[in-house]
């Protein structure tokens, strides 16, 4: 698509400026304009735009998508899935049935924009952020944009921040807490013929050597296969002064040794192309997890999706909760309304949230543990019970912090 069917006029004044436009700022704008308030949507790059990311869509993003009335447009260009194929170290795998499907964030991301701009949201793209506006009560009145070389000023009555796990819109607002993401990880796009059919459901893989992190192949549209391996609890190294630092980890040589230690990502990229710009390549970003590591809020000013932490750390997933948090924020903002009103709203959703980002979190300890894994699989081919438990956790119906504590660990075995 030629930038210019992009390029709006550019606005002096809205009612709220989204800052963002993956799915938490698309979320966020198509429920404020669709509730009439004039919102300009803004973001860095022109779209459709790529994304890292695992692209896997499980049932709570179903959910919000069913909720903003695109789930049968994302469904008709998504690969669906019936289950998640866990494999353990030792080559024991279960596989996990749910409501799953695929689809390419430079395409999902594109869909949720042209749901806002159908409500009325205005588009204001390139154009990237570097400061919020502020009064003499230090409250945000609008945002600073860049666009080209010029500088321009977009006063807002309100500001949702949705600049996803890059921390610089955080410590430029304001509200960064931690420097350092919650978790790493490196993705690619492969084209296989030869895969198709082999590769089925979404499989995700744990081992030793994979370093507290874990590795996935999720079949996408096109005879195309996201790949990938990611690294949790990467900012949890404790400094002398009690600070905490980045892991030092080799994303690529991550990603290397996963396609040495599991065989059908060792064939995937034997018999695949990489796809992307160029001769195609391997892209990181980092995450932000459990709802932590920056202030939700302040005066003027909401953070949505990763920003705030959206993504789970058990799993690495955030596109669901990501959309969830948006929604939350456009609902949260009254024009009529005192600050303290809108922000008490606004973080009440979230503390609701915080309970179920922490059973992840209690989960992903299984991350550095994967022998574990091996012994809840093995137990699972075993019992229909269990399956169904892990299934429940893709439905958010099943405790994952109970399953995979020790306590759980140790009812598996006698049941």
């Amino acid at each position: 698509m030629p930038e210019s069917a992009n390029v709006s006029p550019l606005p002096t004044s809205c009612d709220v400026a989204v800052i963002g436009a993956g799915p938490a700022g698309s979320a966020a704008a198509w429920q404020l304009a669709r509730r009439g308030l004039d919102v300009v949507l803004v973001d860095q790059h022109v779209f459709p735009r790529d994304k890292v990311c695992g692209d896997g869509l499980i049932p709570d993003a179903h959910a919000a998508l069913a909720r903003i009335g695109v789930l049968d447009e994302v469904m008709g260009q998504a690969q669906r899935v019936g289950f998640v194929r866990c494999t353990g170290p030792r080559g024991r795998h279960v596989d996990v049935p749910g409501r799953l499907a695929v689809l390419p964030r430079r395409q999902l991301d594109e869909i949720l924009v042209r749901a806002a701009e159908r409500v009325g949201a205005r588009l204001l793209m390139p154009a990237r952020f570097e400061a919020p506006l502020v009064d003499g009560e230090d409250r945000v009145v609008g945002v600073r944009l860049r666009r080209g070389g010029a500088v321009h000023e977009l006063a807002a009555r309100w500001v949702v921040l949705a600049t996803g796990a890059v921390v610089q819109g955080l410590v430029a607002s304001g509200l960064c807490e931690r420097r350092t993401p919650s978790g790493i990880a490196l993705r690619g796009y492969v084209k296989s013929e030869a895969m198709v059919g082999r590769i089925t459901g979404l499989e995700i893989f744990w081992h030793p050597r994979l370093a507290g992190g874990y590795g996935w192949i999720f079949p996408a549209p096109g005879a195309c296969f996201n790949i990938g391996a990611g690294l949790t609890g990467s900012h949890a190294v404790e400094r002398g002064d009690g600070g905490f630092r980045m892991q030092d980890v080799n994303l690529k040589r991550l990603f290397e040794t996963f396609c040495e230690v599991y065989r059908p990502a060792r064939e995937l990229m034997a018999s695949g192309t990489l796809q992307g710009e160029g001769n195609g390549e391997l892209k990181g970003a980092p995450l932000r997890c459990s709802l932590s590591g920056a202030r939700w809020s302040r005066a003027g000013m909401l953070a949505a999706g990763e920003a705030a932490g959206s993504t789970y750390a058990f799993t690495g997933e955030g596109i669901g909760k990501a959309l969830e948090t948006g929604l939350l924020a456009g609902e949260a903002i009254d024009l009529q309304a005192s600050d303290e009103t809108v922000r008490g709203r606004y973080e009440a959703a979230l503390q609701a949230l915080r309970p179920r980002f922490r059973l992840y979190e209690q989960a992903a300890h299984v991350n550095h543990r994967p022998w574990l894994t091996d012994l809840v699989i093995w137990r699972a081919q075993r019992s229909p019970r269990i399956l169904q438990r892990m299934s429940g956790v893709l439905e958010e119906t099943q405790n994952p912090g109970r399953l995979l504590s020790w306590r759980g660990i140790t009812k598996l075995m006698f049941e």
